[in-house]
């Protein structure tokens, strides 16, 4: 028998986990998208900790109004900012096992926008 779609998603989560590793110098942008909300943030997976994080349920954003896929843009933007205060200019992309295309990809070009590279 074939995969599930959840059991689908998790062997594609750690073959990404595989190759996406964070350190201090490049850290990771992990993204966790549910049916409502979504949620980025920054580790270094070096340290284990969690430098910066933002979501769509942050008071600046979740007050803003829109389609998921609009407010993924400025959970990006926000990421971005909070990533570029911190000092921290290039992450490596990692998109949990979503497919690029959607809330995560308009997270992603919310990213770039305010400065991010990867």
């Amino acid at each position: 028998m074939g995969l599930s779609k959840t059991q689908r998603k998790y062997r594609i989560r750690r073959r990404i986990r595989k190759v996406s590793f964070g350190t201090a110098e490049r850290p990771r942008l992990s993204i966790f998208r549910s049916n409502s909300e979504i949620y980025a943030q920054v580790v270094d997976d070096n340290e284990g900790v969690t430098i910066v994080a933002a979501s769509s349920r942050d008071k600046g954003i979740a007050a803003e109004k829109g389609n998921k896929t609009e407010i993924a843009n400025l959970v990006g933007k926000a990421i971005a900012e909070k990533a570029k205060s911190a000092g921290i200019e290039k992450v490596a992309f990692d998109r949990g096992g979503n497919l690029y295309h959607g809330r995560v990809k308009s997270l992603a070009e919310g990213a770039r926008e305010a400065g991010l590279k990867f």
